[in-house]
């Protein structure tokens, strides 16, 4: 541990501002944080890697290596598995553990059979169970089995002992191979990696120190088939990787687009009823502010409800447009133009067709003044609904039914069938092009299609169908729940 000797000036005193005890600590803070900072200056990005691969390599490969790990049953939703009947779809589950228990039976009879030991059949039974042994281990334990196969293989190679081949004989050969494919598909590209470092370090020392009497070493073989092997395992994880990253950035985009798509409906909503509730708040106060002079001589007690009523309209109005403020877009302005009612159906009926949609209206029950909240939704959803008409179904024919009932009003729009190209004429049709092609239909509505008319329909408590109908068209019918004077009363 290093001195620490307190800072000392001959030349001018300690005065009152700075001690010397001060100074001090200053002067070893500043020395300790140098040294600091220096020493991990000279930690070289080198040496942070390296480090970093031994912690991978003890994190995957000597960190709790024989840890039970069962391999999962294969999943039965694939493409191919789907279309199996129930009895095969139940045992397609099983298909790896068969799998790795075929390959495990094949080392068994490729190390007893290619042994040719000379003390009998133990010798070479017991080779094959030596090279059967890991493939077995890596339904149970991964790692631990590519550690086993390892250890196996110069025990096989001492019982093999013909001098042909060395350091892995041809069941062991087959046993480390399929342990290297299995355990990699099994953890992780990394992991792949290390095992063939390991795989290829006892494969050099193998060589080197027990390898001189042998006739022909296999290690290159070795080599280079694991590796293209686990090229391939990795190249599979990656892919597999990405397109789980894909699925689930699509998910979250999705979700947000649906979000973002409510939210904005809502905002239009809440802009369009702007204009319906400011107006009567602002009937009620001006009416509350003259109905004391249409009487003559009132009593205090009227003038003051009259204020009252007067006052709490003007703070609604207040709270009414601070809300808009906030669910307003900076770039958004207010339309000079009246709120659009079921009386402009015919504008815009005119308009689509002369769009290329031939509309037919039919009007039902006693044609009353509606809530203008219930007229401006009405006329939202007729319009969204011809306007995915044009889209989705340009030259058929549609028809918008309006049904006044009692409680309510009903909507119900219906498109046939889009016609076939053929029998669209491109020189009379009007939503055709002179080249012949369908032109693009004007943009109408909010663009949010069937979102949109379920947030109108909920706001107001309403039902709402939507779905393809019997001959090939789409349909929509909507219901809105209209208070009658008696149920307000009430």
């Amino acid at each position: 541990m290093a001195r620490v000797v307190p800072e000392r000036d001959a030349r001018k005193p300690v005065s009152a501002g700075t001690t010397a005890v001060t100074r001090s600590a200053y002067r070893v803070s500043v020395t300790e944080t140098t040294h600091q900072q220096h020493g991990n200056g000279t930690r070289s990005p080198e040496y942070r890697l390296a480090r970093n691969s031994l912690r991978g390599l003890r994190q995957d490969l000597f960190h709790d290596p024989f840890a039970y790990r069962p391999l999962p049953p294969r999943r039965t939703d694939g493409p191919f598995v789907r279309r199996l009947p129930g009895r095969l779809r139940s045992a397609a589950q099983h298909l790896p553990h068969a799998v790795v228990g075929a390959v495990a039976l094949l080392a068994l009879a490729v190390g007893a059979l290619s042994s040719g030991l000379p003390g009998g059949d133990v010798p070479a039974l017991l080779s094959g169970m030596l090279c059967a042994l890991p493939v077995l281990a890596t339904l149970v334990r991964p790692v631990g089995a590519f550690w086993l196969s390892l250890a196996v293989t110069p025990v096989v190679a001492i019982l093999y002992g013909n001098g042909l081949e060395w350091p892995w004989m041809p069941g062991a050969f087959l046993s480390h191979l399929t342990v290297l494919v299995v355990v990699a598909l099994r953890t992780r590209p990394r992991t792949a990696a290390w095992m063939w470092v390991l795989t290829a370090a006892y494969a050099f020392l193998s060589d080197i120190f027990f390898g001189g009497s042998y006739y022909y070493t296999n290690s290159g073989p070795m080599l280079v088939t694991s590796a293209f092997a686990l090229l391939v395992v990795s190249v599979w994880h990656i892919r597999r990787t990405a397109e789980q990253e894909v699925t689930a950035q699509q998910t979250v985009t999705a979700h947000e687009r649906s979000r973002r798509t409510r939210l904005e409906e809502r905002t239009t909503i809440a802009r369009e009823l702007h204009d319906v509730v400011a107006h009567h708040m602002s009937v009620v106060a001006i009416q509350a502010e003259a109905a004391p002079y249409r009487v003559e001589n009132p009593p205090p007690e009227l003038e003051r409800a009259f204020v009252t009523i007067r006052e709490n309209a003007v703070a609604a109005l207040t709270e009414l447009r601070r809300i808009l403020g906030v669910v307003r877009a900076e770039d958004y302005e207010a339309p000079d133009a009246p709120q659009p009612t079921l009386a402009d159906l015919d504008a815009l009926l005119v308009n689509v067709q002369g769009a290329g949609l031939r509309v037919e209206k039919v009007v039902t029950g006693a044609v009353r003044e509606l809530p203008q909240g219930v007229e401006l939704s009405a006329y939202r959803i007729v319009q969204e609904a011809l306007s995915n008409s044009l889209r989705h179904a340009p030259g058929a024919s549609a028809r918008v039914e309006i049904g006044y009932v009692l409680g309510g009003l009903g909507v119900r729009v219906v498109n046939g069938p889009p016609p076939e190209p053929s029998l669209v004429k491109p020189a009379r049709h009007p939503a055709t092009t002179p080249e012949g092609g369908l032109r693009p239909p004007p943009p109408m509505g909010a663009g949010h299609g069937i979102t949109g008319m379920r947030e109108r329909v909920t706001m107001l408590n309403g039902e709402m169908t939507a779905g393809p109908a019997d001959d090939g068209g789409y349909e929509v019918a909507v219901f809105l729940p209209v208070a009658t004077v008696n149920e307000g009363d009430a």
